[in-house]
């Protein structure tokens, strides 16, 4: 059974599955508050993979690509349930309580874990909604996101210069941004957003620094990492396709036969040591 999300007032939103569900590649526009109510979440991301336990809280960072698995608890559903904190709602906050940043929020961690009982009841107190035990005005939901950022902010007040940062992200190196972020299955119109440039800025800077179009450097990096995979980690294609940013086998085996006048059972692995 797929997942089924629920937006429950303007900014929470609930997740839950029945079984495990691999998630799509996901571009994370905005800063979230989450926490996992049961079961476990398995984010992968350019710095490696995060676990998010049960009963775990966590501040996700925004301009990020994230791809998760959802693992239902042995005795409960697999749960999930985050407060966006987008850019209108933050400057909103920041002008009425007068914040003002005063560094560079130095730490580049995609995911922060913030757990403490203040959290936690926080999320608690939000239960009687994703129950329908309870509506919620609109004045309501205003206030409880407001108490998200100020919990955010007690829990380490060097966050504000992290949620109120509103300057426009700056240009990345696109070289080193590609070869860490190739596998994700995103357009190019994402890249191009998540390396701080027009979509034609990144065409002409990507030509430039690889001397090939984007499209087609994407899938030739794709199919030596895959080839890499089955001959020295004894990877099936199965089990590789989706997380090289294929989006079906049939299309990888085709690739894969094109590039290289191979099928992939005809690569002889080598002995792993």
């Amino acid at each position: 059974m797929a997942p089924q999300s629920e937006i429950l007032f303007n900014q929470l939103v609930y997740s839950c599955a029945f079984e495990k569900h691999r998630g799509h590649e996901e571009f994370i526009p905005d800063h979230f508050l989450g926490f996992q109510l049961s079961g476990e979440t398995h984010a992968f991301h350019d710095q490696g993979k995060t676990v998010i336990k049960e009963n775990t809280v966590v501040l996700v960072r925004k301009n990020q690509l994230i791809r998760t698995i959802k693992y239902p608890a042995k005795s409960a559903k697999y749960q999930f349930i985050s407060i966006t904190l987008n850019k209108e709602t933050l400057r909103q906050y920041a002008a009425e309580n007068k914040v003002v940043t005063d560094d560079v929020f130095h730490n580049n961690k995609k995911i922060f874990f913030e757990s403490d009982a203040f959290f936690s009841n926080y999320f608690i107190s939000l239960t009687p909604y994703i129950d329908k035990t309870k509506t919620i005005s609109s004045n309501l939901a205003s206030l409880k996101v407001k108490e998200a950022i100020e919990l955010i902010l007690q829990s380490n007040p060097d966050f504000k210069n992290l949620l109120f940062d509103f300057s426009d992200p700056h240009k990345t190196d696109l070289k080193e941004f590609m070869n860490k972020n190739f596998i994700f299955n995103l357009s190019i119109d994402a890249f191009a957003k998540l390396t701080g440039r027009s979509l034609s800025g990144f065409k002409r800077d990507f030509q430039k620094t690889f001397n090939m179009p984007p499209k087609k450097w994407l899938k030739e990096k794709r199919l030596q990492e895959a080839y890499y995979l089955i001959k020295h980690k004894n990877k099936k294609p199965a089990d590789i396709y989706l997380d090289l940013g294929f989006e079906n086998l049939s299309h990888f085996y085709y690739s894969f036969k094109e590039k290289y006048g191979l099928t992939t059972s005809e690569i002889s692995p080598q002995s792993v040591s």
